[in-house]
């Protein structure tokens, strides 16, 4: 069995993938592609989270916040 191995970077051209870098993989080899810059929300969800981002960045507005330190110790007072 193949060790992982690090990124390769590829792109699409005319529909193919296209992997612009050398690599030492063997004819055959499998690969699994993930595809980066997308997610799995749908519109409820996506709606839901840009809700969130609005209410968050008025707390930080309004200056409703919570420093590193303090949140660092309240989850170390969780153990």
């Amino acid at each position: 069995m193949l060790e992982p191995m690090h990124a390769l970077k590829t792109r699409v051209e005319n529909g193919r993938i296209r992997l612009d870098q050398p690599t030492n993989l063997p004819d055959g080899a499998e690969v699994e592609l993930v595809i980066v810059g997308g997610d799995e929300l749908d519109d409820e969800e996506r709606a839901r989270l840009h809700e969130a981002l609005d209410e968050a960045e008025a707390d930080i507005d309004a200056g409703r916040v919570v420093s590193e330190e303090d949140v660092w110790t309240a989850l170390r007072a969780i153990k």
